[in-house]
């Protein structure tokens, strides 16, 4: 979504955060305090406090550029170090829509290649990805304290789904965004499928090469892809590559079929000097059960003879024979496909095989064994 840059996320978070807000004011006058908040240990204000606590952690984090760590600073809401009484829930309330106009802003003048530290699972996260997770926050811990004081709470259908597409891309779409959510974070069930237990969410992956790095898809960035958009990024020659935008139909399919795997799907390949994507490269799939896993890639065709697919070839497949269980990284190449011949060649690959019927020759790159080892099963 690169039209709307970092507007529509920003959007998000004010749009949660005011519907928050307008659903906990009705019941401001109630004790929140010793009221157990849905199903968490903590009590409605103590949930509330957290909520404020997330976004302004959050926005400390993209405006601080934290790299290794949070940034290490909390905010109170008792008044006590100047003798003042503590905030009433109207007080926590300001505080919230405070927090979350912070974080808004900080979305929207963070540069869209940053990322900040945020521990799980890749230990950072981009401005989007701190915005999926602040509406989270906010969509869940309403929930949470609307459930303890017995109150409906049913917020609009796209936050939700602007959550699962970025941070849950393993969830397999569900009946609504809503109740999908609610499952997936053990709030509720949908029919058919287990209930959930301890979860997490997920940014997406990123990998560091020489000039490149190989940003992974989300599935909303591989639904506008597929669509016919630029999937957030800016390409240069402004649009990428025909197969790129198919391959990202393919993972499209993946997420709707619950078979997304963050790690093991399609990279997109950014030039950090200018932040332009050159092309995409991917894996079709996850690993077989003898360790193998397929590579594709394209590039657009203005970036192409800088060596940026060799570069990026290197990298993934480098990462991928680092990952347990993981024994070959094949190619499938046209026979008539020099040019990419050449790319996986340079890149460490050794032609194993040809496909005839199908004109196309085999290429694969293997772990590097220690001494001893003779890759005999």
């Amino acid at each position: 979504m690169h039209a709307s840059g970092a507007e529509r996320p920003a959007e998000q978070v004010e749009e949660v955060v005011a519907d928050c807000v307008t659903a906990l004011r009705a019941v401001a006058d109630r004790d929140w305090e010793g009221v157990r908040a849905g199903r968490l240990e903590w009590d409605c204000r103590e949930t509330a406090v957290h909520m404020a606590s997330d976004l302004l952690a959050y926005a400390g984090q993209l405006a601080g550029r934290a790299q290794d760590a949070y940034i290490p600073f909390e905010i109170t809401l008792d008044g006590t170090d100047d003798g003042l009484d503590p905030a009433d829930n109207a007080g926590v309330l300001q505080v919230i829509t405070t927090t979350g106009a912070l974080l808004a802003a900080t979305i929207r003048t963070t540069p869209r290649a940053v990322r900040a530290f945020h521990p799980y699972p890749f230990r950072h996260a981009n401005r989007e990805g701190f915005a999926a997770m602040g509406v989270a926050e906010v969509l869940l811990h309403t929930h949470d304290i609307a459930e303890g004081l017995g109150v409906r709470y049913e917020p609009p259908a796209e936050p939700a789904s602007f959550v699962l597409t970025r941070i849950f891309p393993r969830v397999r779409p569900g009946p609504t965004p809503w109740q999908t959510l609610l499952w997936a974070t053990g709030r509720g069930e949908l029919p058919g499928r287990e209930p959930v237990g301890p979860w997490r969410w997920s940014n997406n992956p990123v990998l560091r090469g020489e000039r490149l790095d190989l940003e992974g898809l989300t599935p909303a960035s591989a639904a506008d892809l597929g669509a016919g958009g630029d999937g957030g990024f800016a390409w240069v020659g402004s649009a990428p590559a025909e197969g790129t935008r198919v391959g990202a139909g393919m993972m499209v399919k993946q997420y709707e079929e619950g078979e997304f795997l963050p790690e093991w799907t399609a990279y997109v390949l950014v030039r950090r000097e200018d932040d332009l994507a050159v092309g995409a490269m991917g894996f079709h799939s996850a690993p077989d059960e003898d360790g193998r896993v397929e590579v594709g890639y394209d590039l657009v065709e203005d970036a192409r003879g800088h060596g940026y697919a060799t570069e990026a070839l290197r990298t993934l497949s480098a990462w991928a024979l680092a990952q347990d269980g993981v024994r070959t990284v094949t190619a499938v190449i046209d026979r008539d496909n020099v040019a990419s011949q050449g790319v996986v060649t340079r890149a460490g690959f050794t032609r194993v095989g040809e496909d005839g019927a199908k004109g196309e020759y085999v290429y694969e790159i293997r772990e590097v064994r220690g001494a001893g080892e003779t890759g005999e099963a």
